[in-house]
This record gives structure tokens, sequence and C-alpha cells, in this order.
């Protein structure tokens, strides 16, 4: 499958717009001044002194160290800069889904103030650190990634040159790029091997992606300068070298090896991130969220009733996403999809928090878990930065070309708008809105219509055992393609899926596509019905305990301890009844009571805490 480009699916109105709303504000709240403050004192373009400050001409805010960016931004923080790169990537993908040209504006300020520092620097280095952090790092010294540090910038130039057409980016990478091509060749192989095994960040994926660009020699050799064998090797001869290990560290490198495999063509890199994913998701398994890991480690396959901790990590959540969606573009398999909706819906929309926008940096199952939440300029954890990232590309895997059409992958209310066949094509998704759940979708001018008018269609009398979907096409002409649709894991009973009113037959499973392929004209329609219900999901190796799941959302119970359930998980029904199901115009999927309990508490989507204890894991036991 192949991707669309950026900019030619929209997010429609509803609560996920909302959410990206809210990303964009924060983005857009941090301020130029602030983000490049440490790039202009490594470049000695500014100075501070004096209560009101002083500066040189390179800047104009006169505020003091109060509304600076604090945290892993702080001046005196070896990780400081992150952000910066992840800034930019962030404001290239809200550029391209907003055609917003102040988001632009802004952005195209920023890389020229960095194109000035690269220039105080001597033309190639750049960062918000000095380039004895890299000769430390180099001697053996430990220094806090600097690798990784450098990889964000990197991305975030790259992405304002390949989404946003911004020229002076891709000259600012090509300069970086020569800087560290000359380090480099400093070291022999075994120096190099070393140098990888203390820090790499995902500079793989970054000498794959310039190369990719240039085609220049000196960049295919940086991809295999940094190719971390010792690493990789170890993947390929099916070794376990995760458990225990930073999950964070490991999966950009897998990252970089799949982006290498797609420019070079060279099998092994390929084989690298097969074998990584059978290692870290098929062989070890994950908890109900779509998590290995616990505390940025991760759990031993089986171990996971002992690591319930802090909780998975947003960056690894987020990157594991991205490397699903890469594994779903090489072969088409819906179990990546499958696997980067589970995420999504509870990682994405669980660690962000739905009315300040802010970013909690773990996400715990366990007992008594609280959500810590990031401030918008006093911490810049790792995870502020993945926040701004995932929270700007809700709608970029949605859809994907196929060879023989169009692969409807994410079931997300959204507008995709694509040239295909000598034709302008033009799909809408939308989600009925009695038929639907907040966050995903909520009431609106329709809904409103239902709840007062006597001759419209009913409402169901219950909360809906289904979620349901229409799909309108526009094209400029008649044309024939294949319309794929995603059927996902979570579904329970067979799917109703209609083309203008007639029902499509056919057996569509779980985990697999519906493949209609026809003459499509403008005006047609595609009704899709997938039924769910509450399930119970047991904890890998520890069969008597179970968290709830309402179709893929994983329920949260309101209790600060661990507490014994009595009840058939086979039959959740036994043990949870609904609770609080409708909300005015729109239904609330998640919420759940216990029934016949020593004493009840209720359940709500783990995406909805806020600030309260909960728990997601529960024992078990059978009625007496």
């Amino acid at each position: 499958m192949k991707e669309y480009p950026s900019g030619a699916v929209k997010l429609s109105s509803g609560p996920l717009r909302n959410r990206y709303e809210l990303n964009k504000q924060y983005v857009m709240s941090l301020s130029s001044q602030n983000l490049l403050r440490s790039f202009y004192m490594e470049a000695g373009l500014w100075s501070y002194s004096g209560n009101g400050g002083t500066t040189s001409a390179t800047t104009t805010n006169l505020d003091g160290p109060e509304t600076w960016h604090w945290g892993w931004e702080s001046v005196t923080c070896e990780l400081r800069g992150h952000m910066m790169g992840h800034w930019l990537s962030a404001a290239a993908r809200i550029y391209a889904q907003k055609d917003d040209k102040i988001v632009k504006s802004k952005a195209d300020h920023i890389v020229g103030e960095l194109a000035k520092c690269q220039r105080e620097n001597g033309g190639e280095w750049l960062a918000a650190f000095p380039e004895s952090f890299m000769h430390r790092v180099a001697g053996g010294k430990w220094v806090w990634a600097p690798h990784y540090t450098v990889h964000k910038l990197f991305m975030g130039l790259l992405d304002m040159y390949t989404v946003a057409g911004n020229t002076q980016a891709l000259d600012i990478a090509i300069g970086m790029a020569s800087w560290f091509h000359r380090w480099t060749g400093r070291f022999s192989r075994e120096k190099m091997d070393e140098l990888l095994d203390m820090e790499t960040g995902g500079m793989l994926e970054i000498w794959a992606d310039l190369y990719g660009i240039t085609g220049r020699p000196e960049h295919k050799e940086l991809i295999y300068r940094y190719d971390r064998r010792r690493f990789f090797d170890a993947l390929l001869e099916g070794t376990d070298v995760l458990t225990n290990k930073h999950a964070n560290t490991q999966i950009p490198e897998i990252l970089g090896a799949a982006r290498a495999w797609e420019v070079t063509d060279d099998d092994r890199f390929r084989r690298i991130v097969e074998a990584f994913w059978s290692c870290a998701v098929s062989k070890r398994g994950y908890v109900c969220t779509g998590a290995g890991d616990d505390g940025e480690l991760w759990m031993p396959s089986g171990g996971f009733a002992a690591r319930m901790g802090v909780g998975q990590e947003h960056c690894c959540n987020y990157n594991m996403m991205r490397l699903a969606q890469v594994l779903l573009r090489w072969t088409g398999d819906p179990a990546y999809g499958d696997y980067w909706e589970r995420r999504f819906i509870n990682g994405v929309l669980a660690h962000q928090h739905g009315e300040t926008g802010m970013i909690s940096y773990f996400l715990g199952i366990g007992a008594g878990s609280r959500k810590k939440w990031g401030s918008p300029t006093r911490h810049f954890w790792c995870c502020h930065g993945t926040l701004i990232q995932a929270n700007a590309s809700y709608e970029h895997p949605v859809y994907m070309e196929h060879d023989d059409g169009i692969a409807v992958n994410q079931w997300i209310p959204s507008e995709i708008n694509v040239q295909a066949r000598g034709t302008d094509i033009c799909i809408c998704l939308k989600q009925d809105g009695q038929h639907a759940v907040y966050p995903l979708s909520n009431w609106n001018v329709e809904g409103m219509e239902v709840i007062t008018k006597v001759h419209v269609p009913a409402i169901p009398a219950q909360r809906p055992d289904r979620f349901s979907y229409t799909l309108t096409l526009g094209c400029s002409r008649g044309v024939e393609f294949t319309l794929k649709l995603r059927m996902p894991w979570w579904m329970k009973g067979s799917p109703v899926i209609a083309v203008n009113g007639e029902r499509v037959e056919g057996s569509f499973p779980p985990t697999s596509y519906c493949s209609i392929r026809r003459q499509w004209q403008s005006g047609d329609t595609v009704r899709v019905e997938l039924p769910k219900s509450l399930m119970a999901e047991t904890l890998p190796g520890w069969p008597d305990t179970v968290a709830f799941m309402d179709g893929p959302i994983v329920l949260a119970g309101l209790v600060d301890d661990e507490r014994q359930l009595v009840g058939n998980p086979e039959e959740p029904a036994t043990i949870l009844v609904p609770d609080r199901e409708r909300n005015h115009s729109w239904w609330n999927a998640g919420y759940y009571r216990t029934r016949g309990q020593e004493a009840g508490f209720r359940f709500i989507p783990l995406y909805e805490v806020k600030d309260e204890a909960y728990t997601v894991y529960f024992p078990v036991v059978p009625k007496s």
C-alpha cells in the first residue's frame, strides 16, 4: 500500500478535530523566542542581563527568565533543543492539514533563524548544545542523548521540506549531514559500534530519509555507518535483546532500519524490522492498551503482572504506531491497522488531557494509577514532543492507496480528495451520530433533529451495540476501482455493509478487509455497521485477571486500590451494567458500573480519566 500526501485527508468536524485544534493552539502558544533561545546562545546571537534583559539584534523579546521554557528545555539541561524538532514536524503537518498561513509563516521564520545560527557556527553544525557534547560521547563520557536531540531537529527540518515545501530546511539538514559525515569518518568500525551502543537516537532514519531525497553517496554512507550491527544482528539471530532494555532507544532505531530498506533495497534491513516486531509484539504480547513496555523498559513475556508500575510511555506508544503504519504499508495486513487503532484510542487519546491538551508522560494500568500531567512550559519531557506530533497526525493513516484502489484503514471521520485513474475522487467518512461514541463523534445538527422530530427514524432505545458509518463518494466521472474496508479485531458478529442500500453479501471476519469493486458514481454511498460488545481481555500470563473493553475502548475503574470482582469474565454483563449511557444528543461509550459486588464503583473510558485514581486490571473469581 501507499500513503497519500500530507494534506489530501482532512478531519471532519467533531471532538477529534477539537482535540486537533487544542493541540494547534498549544503549538502556536510556544513563542519563537523561547524555542530558539538555546540555539541563539550556542551561536553567540543572544545574551541576557539585568531585570529586563538585553538582546542582540537577532531577537526582540525582552521577557525575563520567568517566561522561558524550563524542564528538559532549560538552558542548563543537556537534552535542550529536542522540542524544536518536534515543533517543526507538528507545524508542517498542521499547515498541510489546515493550509494555515500563520502557522507556515511562523515555522518558516524559525527555519530562517536556525539558518542564521548555522552560519554563525561555521555553516554545518547546528544544535541547541555545543559540538563538545559529541566529542565527549566519542571519548566514552556520558552525555544525555545528544543523538536523540539532533535526530528530532533533523526530522523537523526534513518535515518542513517534504511536507511544508521549505527548501531552506533541506539546505540546513545537508549542512548538518556534512558535519556528521566528517566526524564519523574518524572512527573505525569497532569504535563506531561502541559509539552506537552508547546512544544513537533515530539517526539511521534521518540518513535514510536524507538519502531518499538527495541520492548523494555520502548520505548513503552515513546509513551504513549508523547501522547498529550488535543490536540488529542479535535480532536476526532470534535473541531476545529487548527485555529490560530501554524501549524508546530501540524503536527509533528500527524505524531507521525500515526507512533504510525502503531507500537502499537492502533486504537485511527489512528482516531486522520483521525480527523486531516478532520479538517486541508477536512473541511478547501486550496489555490491553497495546503496550509491551512499562517505565520505558520492555516487559518480559508472561511477566506483565509483576510490572504494573508507572505504565506505558507516550513516546513508545507513538513510535510503535509509526512502525505499525510502516508494516501495514509494506504488507497490507489489517492486523497492523488493528494495532494502530488500539494504541491510538488507548494511547494518544488517553495520554492527552481532553481539556488542557497537556501530556501524561506515563499511562499506568495497575491498581490506583494516576495520570501526572505536564505543564505548558515547565516540563518539556520527551513526551511533550511526541504529544504535538501525534496530535497533528490523526488523519494521516485513515486512507491508503492500494494496487487496485483505495483502502479505509481507520474509522476516523474525515474526507479525502485525490486524483486517480484520470478522475478526481472524494470520499467523505461520517459516523452516524446515533450509533457513535464520544470522543470519536458527538452530537450535531442531525442529532438535534432526532430528539425533536417524531417523523424521523427512532433513536435506539439503549446504547447501540454497533458503530455505524457512511462513506459518500464524489467523482468527476464514473470510475472503477476497489474500495477496501478494514474489519476491526473487536467486531462481535457479522458486519452489515450496503452500497446504495443494497447489502454486500459475503463473510467478513475480524482483522480482514471487505473489498468492493464496482463502477463508482458520484453520490454513491456505503453504509457500514460494525457490531461491538462489552468484553473482558485477560492479562497475558494471568488468565484470572482481566481488563474490560467496550469494542476498542479500554475501561478504567474509578477506584484507588485493587478490587477482586465476582462473576464470569466470559460473560462480562454478569459483572458490569451500562451507566450514564446517554448525554443529551449522543451516546457515551465505556460508561458502566459494577453489579453484585461487595462495593460498587463506576467505569469510564481510559481516555476520559483526568485527575481521578483508577484501576484497569481486576482479578475475577466465580460466583460461589
